[in-house]
């Protein structure tokens, strides 16, 4: 079954793991080695889900803390997922999530844990000391990304790692996140045979799944994680990701025929910043589910446009609450809003709109 560990990115500790859907705090202390009287004994609450590869971050002291750069607030609390980065007092002491697939005694990965309906429900806490910091990272066991959608009590020491364990502990330093399938497009936009067009600032790939005849994804060269850690300073970056997806659209030999929208998933499963150039027909074997169909045609895709505009007026991003609730919304044509009752009904349905 796969497992979460926390990781110091400054190898102050070791690796610390973290239960699935059990609660565990971290703050200073000596398992963290931090001294620094501004860090609270209580500072951040955690508590991962394994099923779903994210872990909750709650704040409990009053110093900043932050994750990909957004401050949190005391009491506030955000989902952490691999490849984004959590600082508790300010920028100081990095931190990162990992998820992996635990090997056991005979060298076999074990059964995936079933999904729970309530792994959003608290399961009761522990009466917790302090507990401090985790190291590394791997993968949790990669699923059918066509499949996907392109956002307080205490702790526990835990047993001393099985043999098997440790060996996998031993070659994180290898292999950080380097595995987990929504650090995909990472190792797809370095990929010469992936890529359809870029320059100093950003590049183009095709979609590995397109949900529609043409379906491309504009990635920044640098560094972003997600549209949460976007800053007034990037907007410059986003305009230019924007221009280089009109070129991509008047360059496709049917843009004439098929109408194309630019736009940012509100919560991507996939790490990364990313601008989807997507053709409006959505015909495509890829487009399998409602979570596919509602991300693209709701308001969880926010238009290209909003997003730079919402930078210039705010200096950040902000995504609704309620987003994911979009994914779930009945089946709706996108063009003449009849509602449909499955995936392949809409699919046919949508052939009466295709142009001639």
């Amino acid at each position: 079954m796969p497992f979460c560990l926390l990781l110091s990115e400054d190898d102050s500790h070791k690796p610390i793991r973290l239960p699935h859907l059990q609660t565990v705090i971290l703050g200073r202390g000596p398992e963290t080695k931090i001294k620094d009287h501004k860090c609270s004994r209580e500072q951040v609450e955690l508590r991962a889900d394994h099923n779903e590869g994210y872990v909750r971050v709650k704040q409990l002291g009053v110093n900043p803390t932050s994750v990909d750069f957004v401050a949190l607030g005391k009491g506030n609390q955000v989902k952490m997922r691999i490849g984004q980065k959590l600082h508790m007092v300010n920028q100081l002491y990095p931190y990162t999530v990992s998820f992996k697939e635990e090997v056991s005694a005979d060298g076999n990965k074990g059964s995936k844990r079933p999904h729970q309906e309530n792994s959003e429900e608290e399961s009761p806490t522990q009466r917790p000391g302090t507990y401090k910091v985790p190291k590394s990272a791997s993968t949790e066991k990669a699923r059918d990304q066509c499949g996907r959608a392109d956002g307080a009590s205490g702790l526990h020491r835990q047993p001393s790692p099985s043999q098997p364990l440790k060996k996998e502990l031993s070659i994180i330093d290898k292999k950080v996140n380097s595995g987990h399938w929504n650090q995909g497009l990472k190792v797809s936009m370095q990929d010469p045979s992936m890529q359809v067009y870029k320059d100093e600032r950003v590049v183009v790939i095709q979609d590995k799944y397109p949900k529609a005849r043409h379906h491309w994804l504009v990635l920044p060269w640098e560094s972003i994680s997600s549209l949460k850690a976007l800053q007034a300073e990037h907007r410059d970056l986003l305009v230019h990701m924007q221009n280089v997806g009109n070129k991509m659209v008047q360059q496709c030999p049917d843009a004439s025929r098929l109408h194309f929208r630019l736009g940012y998933h509100a919560i991507p499963s996939m790490s990364h910043v990313h601008l989807h150039v997507i053709s409006q027909d959505f015909d495509s074997p890829c487009l399998k589910n409602k979570k596919h169909w509602n991300s693209f045609t709701t308001d969880y895709f926010i238009e290209s446009q909003d997003v730079i505009e919402m930078l210039e007026r705010t200096g950040n991003v902000s995504v609704k609450e309620g987003m994911a609730e979009l994914l779930k919304l009945p089946l709706r044509c996108h063009v003449c809003h009849k509602e449909q009752s499955t995936i392949p009904k809409l699919k046919e349905h949508l052939k009466c709109h295709l142009p001639t």
